[in-house]
């Protein structure tokens, strides 16, 4: 017996050293850990379970039948982030680059149908070379069985791509099919075509990096979630994003212990309106004080900063948040913002999130680029996400709420379950001088006349009172008390059950 279990121990440790030690040595050259390194630094110590360890290929062409390691270039199992069940792959770029195989796409394909069997996340670790040339169709094939995998899983478990190295061509649809995709600076890219394709094809001259590393996709493309600084880093991101996450889409959010008083007061709030009704301020300052403890993870911070995204805790639970950011554009909606919020919105509902909107918006920009570009189609993205949505719903407008824009930020009117606005929030259907300029445009050379008519209009209509009276706004609180307020709301709203009509599937302007 004791052979047997040397042979196996022999096994395993040549399996755990991949493409050999002088290919990880080549990988820690690059500042890049292994595999393994990633997912014991990711999983709780002593929690990973693997899969499919010895598994090899099945190619003879080229001299393949010749080389064959054990794991086929990928890293699969599970185990847990804080207690929580996670699956993970994580393919292994010391063996044959990390290319996808026949045989690599099935152990990724095999621990994605257990996730969505068992309701646990999946995390892919992505570093790989692209398909593997050796094996022509069949590793086309193996892309495409993962590629309809993670079609299945969407929005049945949590999908979240770590991008650890390169990953081109083909491999680039698998990551931009889940729900969260992060880089790391510097050892990360992701394009469909590289930099020498790029030049014999357009001419164009530009490095990997430039085409498609994580400043590109985290500030341009908005492909990319987030980015960090190295693998280390990283990966210690992802365990705290993954608390905010609920495992699958039949559990509610994550609860955990909190240690700040639902009834605590923030006078500060009170000012944060400045006097001047065109002067910016910080909408995160807001986010910051009514969250638990002030944790805000904030996603694609990088990209169209007019509006800001991400997660807080409230009462020690998950709360989705959307909202305004007058710093950049004054918080104008516009084709990036509209996406960027759709998508957010969409992940919430998808996992039973409630979403908390904070509104100061005067409008959709304008402008030929904007009506060239499809604004229309592209808000309607966010109008759509928001009128599909079922989970609890609350609103704030802090300021400005103006036309089309306060309809399409979880109004009332898109089944929001409370909204709430400050004494400062201004609705109407556009700003006094816009609106006081259509409705007397005969008294227009008369600026005495002009100015009445438009301190008339601010009177009337700047102001959440209106809305109230026809019960569009359930309440105008105190800004001090909005943590209180915003808690409050959200508690009454935890057994909500709301269900749409039954259909296949919806169709959401693309």
């Amino acid at each position: 017996m004791e052979h047997i279990h040397n042979e196996l121990e022999r096994r395993r440790e040549e399996a755990r050293l991949g493409g050999g030690q002088n290919r990880i040595d080549a990988q820690h050259a690059k500042g890049k850990l292994t595999a393994r390194e990633r997912i014991e630094l990711l999983l709780d110590e002593g929690s990973f379970e693997e899969y499919d360890m010895f598994v090899t290929h099945r190619c003879v062409d080229f001299g393949m039948g010749d080389t064959k390691l054990a794991g086929d270039g990928v890293v699969t199992g599970w185990g847990t982030i804080n207690g929580r069940m996670t699956y993970v792959y994580s393919q292994d770029f010391t063996v044959f680059g990390g290319s996808l195989s026949e045989t690599h796409a099935k152990k990724i394909c095999k621990i994605m149908d257990m996730a969505m069997r068992n309701g646990a996340p999946v995390i892919g670790i992505n570093d790989s070379g692209g398909a593997r040339i050796q094996e022509g169709v069949a590793s086309l094939g193996g892309y495409a069985d993962v590629f309809q995998m993670n079609t299945l899983a969407s929005g049945v478990v949590p999908q979240i791509s770590m991008i650890m190295g390169p990953c081109a061509g083909g491999a680039v649809y698998s990551p931009a099919m889940t729900d969260f995709i992060f880089m790391v600076k510097d050892t990360s890219y992701m394009f469909v075509t590289g930099p020498d394709v790029v030049k014999t094809v357009t001419n164009e001259i530009v490095t990997a990096e430039e085409l498609g590393g994580a400043k590109t996709h985290t500030s341009k493309s908005s492909v990319a979630d987030g980015a960090f600084e190295n693998d280390v880093e990283a990966l210690s991101a992802l365990r705290r994003f993954f608390d905010f996450l609920p495992l699958n889409n039949k559990e509610k959010p994550p609860h955990r212990p909190f240690f700040d008083s639902v009834d605590r007061e923030d006078k500060s709030l009170d000012t944060l309106i400045p006097d001047n009704p065109n002067k910016p301020y910080d909408i995160k300052e807001l986010i910051i004080k009514i969250a638990d403890e002030g944790d805000f993870y904030e996603i694609q911070e990088d990209f169209a900063k007019n509006i800001v995204t991400g997660f807080i805790r409230l009462e020690g639970s998950t709360v989705g948040v959307v909202a305004n950011q007058p710093l950049h554009l004054a918080g104008v909606l516009d084709i990036n913002s509209s996406r960027k919020a759709a998508r957010f919105v969409r992940f919430c509902d998808c996992f039973n999130i409630p979403i908390l909107t904070l509104v100061d918006v005067p409008g959709f920009l304008p402008g030929t680029s904007q009506e060239y570009g499809g604004v229309i189609k592209h808000g309607a993205k966010l109008l759509f996400a928001y009128g599909e949505a079922t989970v609890p719903k609350v609103t704030l407008i802090t300021r400005k709420a103006y036309g089309g824009a306060y309809d399409v930020m979880a109004s009332k009117h898109l089944r929001g379950d409370v909204n709430y606005a400050w004494p400062t929030a201004e609705i109407a259907v556009m700003g006094a001088k816009g609106a006081v300029e259509i409705l007397y445009r005969s008294e227009l050379d008369d600026k005495d006349k002009i100015a009445q008519r438009t301190k008339d209009y601010e009177d009337r209509f700047a102001n959440p009172f209106v809305a109230a009276e026809k019960g569009f706004i359930d309440d105008v609180i105190t800004p001090s008390k909005t943590r209180k307020r915003l808690s409050r709301a959200f508690a009454s709203l935890r057994n909500k059950d709301l269900q749409n009509p039954w259909k296949k599937h919806d169709n959401i302007p693309l």
